[in-house]
């Protein structure tokens, strides 16, 4: 003992290289174990020991980027809070007000987050969703209303087609409530749920204000969805304390529900006012908030592949 700490004896060394233990895999390879010192004190020194070889594997650890040059293609969906905790429309203190002179919080996390993530969706079309709101032509409550009208095809063409429907939503349908997520989580969930070989994964943007209401469903909801291709990205818009997403974030504690955990966490949340920059330099504020709302991305899309033994289609040589 020395100092309190406990030093470790050098029992000896030996070389070997990739290309030998490629070799030697196929048989057990004995190699001598020698300490210099005592060899050169002890004239019939002969070793310190043996290592024997049982086995020798390579694994390839796979990048992000090998999968999308293997053809994954990230599919993006879109879900806003309609809601009408989000205030009136038409007035300046809502946080969907549409101002002639500068857009939303809404519209520029839907941007931000969008112009990037729409470079690695190969045909731009995103499917894009209210909830929260009351639509026409009766007034319903709905949770999951395309934001082009279109039930059949609720794909809009790239981020400017997303931000179109929805100021047109805007003037169409009545913010109500409650703030709902998981018919939107399992809507998407049930895209992934059909394709889980590797070759789509899914991407679910929701831009909320505040405190959810569904919050045992929407748990539920993400358990059964860490099991398929997909990532949740929640970016909270507003004042409103956001405890509760930080609790599906899942960064500290995996998210359960009756007892079972998610297989991965697949859920990021970002407060937007994070991301408010005081001095008014509004470009720089955005692309940090695209920077952090997708950097656990390709990390979950990995944990997918590798928990599914998917390894990245071959690129063809140019």
């Amino acid at each position: 003992m020395e100092g309190g700490t406990r030093l470790h004896d050098f029992i000896g060394e030996f070389a070997t290289s990739y290309r030998e233990l490629s070799r030697a895999q196929s048989q057990f390879t004995v190699y001598e174990v020698l300490n210099p010192k005592k060899k050169c004190k002890k004239k019939k020194y002969i070793n310190s020991g043996t290592v024997t070889l049982l086995s020798f594997a390579v694994e390839s650890e796979f990048t992000f980027v090998d999968y999308i040059r293997g053809g994954t293609q990230l599919n993006f969906t879109v879900a806003i809070d309609f809601t009408a905790s989000n205030g009136v429309p038409s007035q300046p203190t809502s946080l969907h007000y549409m101002s002639p002179y500068q857009l939303s919080a809404y519209a520029m996390a839907l941007k931000a987050v969008g112009e990037i993530i729409q470079d690695y969706d190969s045909d731009k079309l995103f499917p894009a969703y209210g909830f929260g709101a009351k639509i026409p032509p009766d007034g319903s409550i709905s949770h999951q209303f395309p934001l082009n009208s279109d039930v059949e095809n609720p794909s809009c063409m790239g981020i400017d087609g997303v931000l179109e429907s929805y100021f047109q939503s805007l003037r169409t349908v009545q913010l109500y409530g409650p703030t709902n997520f998981a018919p939107v989580i399992n809507q998407v969930a049930r895209l992934a749920a059909q394709v889980t070989d590797g070759s789509q994964y899914y991407v679910l943007l929701i831009v909320t204000d505040g405190v959810i209401s569904d919050m045992m469903q929407t748990k539920e909801a993400i358990v059964n969805a860490s099991a398929l291709p997909m990532s949740i990205i929640i970016v909270g818009v507003g004042p409103a304390e956001f405890d509760a997403m930080e609790e599906l974030d899942g960064d500290d504690v995996r998210v359960s529900s009756r007892g079972r955990y998610a297989e991965r966490d697949i859920v990021q949340f970002v407060p937007f006012r994070d991301y408010v920059d005081r001095s008014g330099n509004q470009v720089l504020s955005m692309a940090r908030l695209a920077k952090d709302v997708l950097a656990e991305i390709p990390e979950q899309l990995l944990s997918y592949m590798k928990s599914h033994d998917i390894k990245p289609r071959p690129t063809d040589p140019q």
